[in-house]
């Protein structure tokens, strides 16, 4: 493995309980005394994080690639018969559909829709099978190019029938393994495969395009026609810190695994015009464009759940039998991918575990939420104190050392009805894995972040000469 071993370690992790204080006693010229009572122990003090931890401003500051577009009279796109690959977050800035827009856009035919997962309206169910329904409101054609729906992911010679340009409007979230991009991916291979032009309406990267984040994807994981990994066709750190129009050009530029995979000939033929937004920089987290957050999935409704998704999505990952770190995302029904809980491990706990990293730009907080049945269940909120100082996916692998301590067994050691392929998959790197499964609670972690650092530093030099906005 690359990198220097560093000279110093993580401390050992403190233990579940703390010592009770003793009374004293009374003197033995004394008469008996009542035994004192001992003192109530100091109940658990619960946060109630604000309603909105990130207001936006009263008017946006920026302008989305669709309102660029509008701005433009819609001059890129007249004259051609259009398919559009969006979903609910596909929206300008007034919050008015891109569907919508392009529908009633002069000099342009809006003619197929195209969906990713969850569908264009986000109520589809992420295996959805159904691959060709026609649109309740425009009702035009919509095709589905995720699950079982469509094996290859990529839009058929016979869904591009009659359409001279593909627009793509999706709003990623800055992490890997979130489909959106793998889909812009996978549908600029189809289009270019059969001579249609993709354009990329660009929109921010809520995170910002400073923070780069965790382990770069494994090229064995990464995207092929033989192998369609759904949450990992870029071979990119998992906090990527581009717009989805700049992993476009990423995508046209390079060859498999990260670039697309299509023979030279047809890739460097192949035809992408990517819209920029106007008023973004690359500081601007989402609470900063005055833009109103639409949720993305059923679980990112909010920029908080956003900020979450990369801290504890893959340190709280459970796909049971398969895989089960134990913790769990969310308290009750409340703070996905904010909430962090474990089954028999009560918060002031957990509390006392977590502070012992002394992890960077983060607090946690005991929180309370009612559960599906209305029942009060109780874990810890995480709060980020520090921006700048944050680091988006540290606490997942925080997690996953403790999930080894806290576990009777190593809960990532092979065992029956135990597969990790879906986890590596999310996560990116057979090998941190493999150290799991050998050194468990021993893992150095301090090795394997610092290593990521240097590889993400190396990454984000070379990704600059894709940046479209500084």
């Amino acid at each position: 493995m690359r990198g220097a071993p560093l000279t110093f370690s993580l401390q050992r992790l403190l233990p579940l309980f703390a010592s009770l204080l003793a009374f004293a006693g009374c003197s033995a010229s004394a008469p008996p005394k009542a035994k004192p009572t001992p003192a109530p122990a100091t109940p658990t003090v619960f946060y109630t994080p604000p309603a909105s931890l990130s207001r936006p401003p009263e008017s946006p500051q920026v302008m989305l690639g669709i309102d660029v577009l509008e701005a433009q009279n819609f001059a890129p796109l007249r004259g051609k018969r259009l398919g559009l690959l969006t979903h609910p977050a596909g929206v300008d800035r007034r919050g008015i559909s891109t569907v919508e827009v392009l529908a009633h856009a002069p000099g342009v035919k809006l003619v197929a829709l195209f969906g990713p997962e969850h569908g264009i309206y986000g109520d589809a169910p992420a295996s959805a099978d159904v691959a060709h329904t026609v649109d309740r409101r425009t009702g035009l054609p919509v095709y589905s190019l995720y699950g079982k729906a469509c094996p290859t992911n990529r839009p058929s010679k016979a869904m591009l029938k009659g359409i001279d340009a593909m627009v793509i409007d999706l709003q990623d979230i800055g992490s890997r393994s979130y489909t959106f991009i793998n889909a812009m991916k996978w549908a600029m291979e189809g289009c270019f495969e059969n001579g249609v032009e993709v354009i990329v309406l660009d929109r921010p990267n809520p995170l910002g395009g400073l923070k780069v984040s965790g382990p770069l994807l494994d090229a064995s994981l990464c995207d092929s026609r033989a192998h369609r990994n759904a949450v990992g066709a870029f071979c990119v750190p998992y906090v990527h810190g581009l717009t989805i129009g700049e992993l476009a050009r990423v995508a046209k530029d390079l060859r498999p695994p990260t670039g697309l995979d299509l023979p030279d000939r047809v890739r460097t033929k192949g035809k992408l015009t990517v819209i920029p937004m106007r008023g973004w920089t690359r500081s601007m987290r989402w609470s900063d464009t005055g833009l109103n957050w639409v949720p993305t999935s059923p679980l990112i409704a909010d920029f908080a759940a956003v900020e979450g998704y990369p801290m504890v999505g893959l340190g709280a990952f459970w796909d049971a039998p398969r895989i089960d770190t134990g913790f769990r995302h969310g308290i009750g029904r409340s703070y996905p991918f904010r909430g962090i809980s474990r089954p028999g491990v009560k918060p002031d706990a957990l509390l006392k575990e977590l502070n012992s990293f002394d992890l960077h730009g983060v607090r946690f907080h005991p929180v309370s939420a009612p559960d599906k049945d209305g029942k009060p269940q109780t874990g810890l909120f995480v709060e980020i104190i520090d921006y700048d100082a944050w680091d988006p996916t540290e606490l997942n692998f925080v997690l996953m050392k403790l999930a080894c301590r806290l576990d009777p067994k190593n809960p990532f050691l092979p065992a029956k009805g135990r597969d990790f392929g879906g986890f590596v998959r999310h996560m990116g790197s057979p090998e941190f894995l493999a150290a799991l499964q050998r050194d468990g609670a021993h893992i150095d972690l301090a090795t394997w972040l610092n290593r990521w650092r240097e590889q993400d530093h190396a990454y984000q030099q070379q990704s600059r000469k894709y940046w479209l906005y500084q």
